[in-house]
């Protein structure tokens, strides 16, 4: 029986693109392994009409950052009828939003950092909140604009009033919690296994953490404690269902145990477009859990469908 003709949506036009790009070359390699017909679509302004005549049976969201995970793209996959991956629109504009995503997670139960919605052009020569605290943009993905104000800092940078920003004027300031990094896949309904993210060389998860090979070390499964360890776990799987992902999702949590075991533990944000790239961390948390990149992916595909 043949198997279903995926178009592999990548590259797009967000800050993340060259992040898309290798994510979605790295699915459209391992789904045509698999045995599936696989186009590689580098979406543009005109990709209905690209699809429209293409007419695949899936499309696979490969997209990062604006337009590819925030609902539009969903939107458009909605109005051709064409069966996707991942989570649909509403989920996908929500859980961009890092504000009411984070308002609707505490609603199910899950423990986050004291935080507060601002203006970027509000920032004053005064804190907004004590340090230390950090700002990241409201809805972009991937580390983008994220800067740690330390204790020593006499006042905000000045980045942020600055006409070279470029993430938009809505902004998130959040106590800083420090410690471990820490994150958990949820694929379906289950919450995978929690893996630690080890920075090498650097203060955070950041881009270059994220995406250069040897920048960043994956414990999978992380060593930390059986009771911490559900802990993250039923807590990934709480945001998922409260934000209404569907197909894989990936939440982050910092963690502060250096004072005790269970120390200080908060849910930072839902991923709901994991990368796919060669270092990225749900490929390495499914293979922990018995799932080959193969099998992950063709998960993915026949868990697509319209009206998610």
């Amino acid at each position: 029986m043949a198997k279903k003709h995926v178009a592999v949506l990548m590259g797009g036009f967000s800050a993340e693109r060259p992040v898309s790009l290798s994510s979605g070359a790295a699915c459209a390699e391992a789904l045509e392994a698999e045995g599936y017909q696989v186009t590689r679509v580098d979406v543009g302004r005109d990709v209905a009409s690209v699809l429209a005549e293409l007419k695949p049976d899936v499309a696979f969201n490969a997209l990062h950052g604006p337009f590819g995970e925030d609902g539009a793209i969903q939107g458009v996959l909605e109005y051709l009828q064409i069966p996707y991956t991942h989570s649909g629109v509403l989920a996908s504009a929500l859980a961009m939003d890092k504000g009411r995503a984070k308002t609707v997670a505490v609603a199910a139960g899950v423990s986050v950092a004291d935080s507060k919605l601002m203006d970027r052009l509000d920032f004053t020569s005064s804190h907004p909140m004590r340090p230390p605290y950090v700002v990241k943009p409201v809805r972009e993905g991937s580390s983008f604009g994220v800067v740690i104000v330390k204790e020593d800092q006499s006042h905000p940078p000045q980045i942020f009033t600055s006409p070279e920003w470029r993430f938009g004027d809505s902004v998130m300031v959040e106590h800083y919690v420090a410690g471990r990094e820490l994150t958990c896949a949820v694929m379906g309904d289950v919450a995978l296994g929690v893996c630690e993210i080890v920075p090498v060389g650097h203060q955070f998860y950041d881009y270059d953490s994220k995406y250069v090979a040897g920048a960043s070390k994956h414990e999978c499964p992380a060593k930390i404690s059986p009771k911490i360890y559900q802990k993250i776990q039923t807590m990934a799987l709480n945001a998922h269902q409260a934000i209404g992902c569907k197909g894989v999702s990936r939440s982050d949590f910092r963690y502060d145990d250096r004072f005790s075991e269970d120390g200080e533990l908060v849910w930072l944000e839902i991923n709901t477009q994991p990368g796919m790239t060669p270092t990225s961390l749900v490929p390495d948390i499914a293979r922990a859990a018995g799932h080959s990149f193969g099998e992950l992916l063709s998960w993915i595909v026949e868990d697509a469908s319209c009206l998610r």
